[in-house]
């Protein structure tokens, strides 16, 4: 086969170019830390990538659920705590009102605190996080309890919907506490009928039957806690298995992306040096023409 100059010249400028596409790829993989930055790089990384960098994504979504699930759950178990402190002052009340000595002017006293624990109730009740309530499902904009300008109250929690998220793939869990169980109309009955027996001096004889009413009341709040305690629970140790899956997740991202940058480096070297020598090389080849030797 003929070889021209034209042909000479040609392929050392293919030569060169891909030697300057390789420097340039090292460089690249220097700036960026990256073993590729296109998928048309190596499109076996790039898929690897995506699916990896998949699995990290939902992995930080659960644990934002997670966060969020806290906030609910830390918040109503500290309320629930408050309300089994306020139905077990109302006890002691009760079996103080049970007390035949109490004269009319220390059974209104009496009366007056238990209106005032009835007022906080209402306002445990109506607790929010975030600017949303918690004890009213998913109707989260709206009181579960408004009361009205004579004081009358009116309950909303008829329709009541648990708030679920999901903190696993396929797994959901109950963020709230359902408060027909804690705050129903029942429980304000019965403390508003506490107070008018007080104030209508009501025999102390019949007050005995509202000491185990009170108690009802707080055995319910004490299991609903148990159960929002249960769930508490689970979602730590979730909550510890995500932290597991986060670190393997980043980790096999990292190893599948990641380029070793030693590695790099002596690519980069090496190929300094073979371009280096490739244009030394072409200059000499490419140098002699024939006027060189007419002259």
């Amino acid at each position: 086969m003929r070889v021209t100059q034209s042909m000479l010249s040609n392929n050392m400028l293919r030569n060169l170019s891909s030697s300057y596409t390789s420097m340039n790829k090292y460089m690249d993989q220097l700036t960026t830390g990256k073993k590729i930055n296109r998928p048309s790089d190596d499109p076996v990384i790039a898929m690897k990538g995506m699916r990896y960098r998949t699995e990290v994504s939902n992995v930080e979504q659960f644990q934002r659920n997670i966060t969020e699930m806290h906030t609910w759950m830390d918040t109503s178990d500290d309320t629930l705590g408050e309300t089994t402190e306020i139905l077990n002052r109302l006890r002691d009340l009760t079996v103080q009102a049970s007390n035949g000595t109490y004269e009319e002017n220390q059974r209104g006293a009496i009366a007056k605190e238990v209106d005032q624990l009835k007022q906080q109730l209402v306002e445990v009740a109506n607790t929010k996080v975030n600017n949303k309530y918690i004890f009213n499902g998913t109707q989260t904009t709206e009181k579960p309890i408004d009361v009205g300008e004579n004081g009358e109250l009116s309950f909303n929690t008829n329709t009541f919907k648990p708030v679920m998220l999901e903190v696993t793939s396929g797994t959901q869990l109950q963020a709230n506490v359902n408060p027909t169980d804690v705050f129903g109309k029942d429980l304000f009955d019965d403390v508003e009928k506490i107070s008018e027996m007080l104030k209508d001096g009501t025999a102390f004889e019949d007050f005995d039957a509202n000491i185990s009413v009170i108690d009802g009341h707080i055995d319910n709040t004490v299991s609903e806690r148990a159960d929002l305690g249960a769930r508490m629970n689970r979602v730590e140790l979730i909550e510890t298995r995500l932290e597991g899956q986060q670190i393997t997740a980043r980790d096999m991202m990292s190893q599948n992306e990641d380029a070793e940058i030693e590695e790099v480096i002596m690519n980069l070297t090496s190929q300094e040096a073979i371009h280096r020598a490739a244009l030394s090389a072409g200059s000499r080849v490419i140098q002699p023409t024939l006027l060189d030797f007419l002259r």
